[in-house]
């Protein structure tokens, strides 16, 4: 039994679909480099948004805290305790 050549025609859209086929999984490769980097990038923000959340439980737990009054007057306000000399590096 002789096995039938292939034609022309064949051979071309073989050819064609596995153009299309590596193609298909560079596209991917490049999708899937692209959505981890987004992945990475929202983590950093969460962690940051949790570190955030963190301050802000803490200062409103101890709200109470003589510390934590000063220490929040100093940051936000630029306040200073009396006779204290405040310089600026730079």
């Amino acid at each position: 039994m002789r096995l039938k050549r292939t034609g022309t025609l064949t051979k071309i859209i073989i050819l064609v679909l596995l153009i299309y086929a590596v193609v298909s999984l560079v596209h991917l490769a490049d999708q899937k480099t692209k959505a981890e980097a987004d992945l990475a990038e929202l983590r950093r923000q969460e962690a940051e948004i949790a570190a955030e959340n963190d301050d802000m439980l803490y200062s409103l737990n101890h709200s109470d805290d003589p510390e934590v009054i000063r220490q929040k007057a100093r940051d936000e306000l630029g306040m200073v305790d009396p006779g204290e000399e405040v310089f600026n590096a730079g």
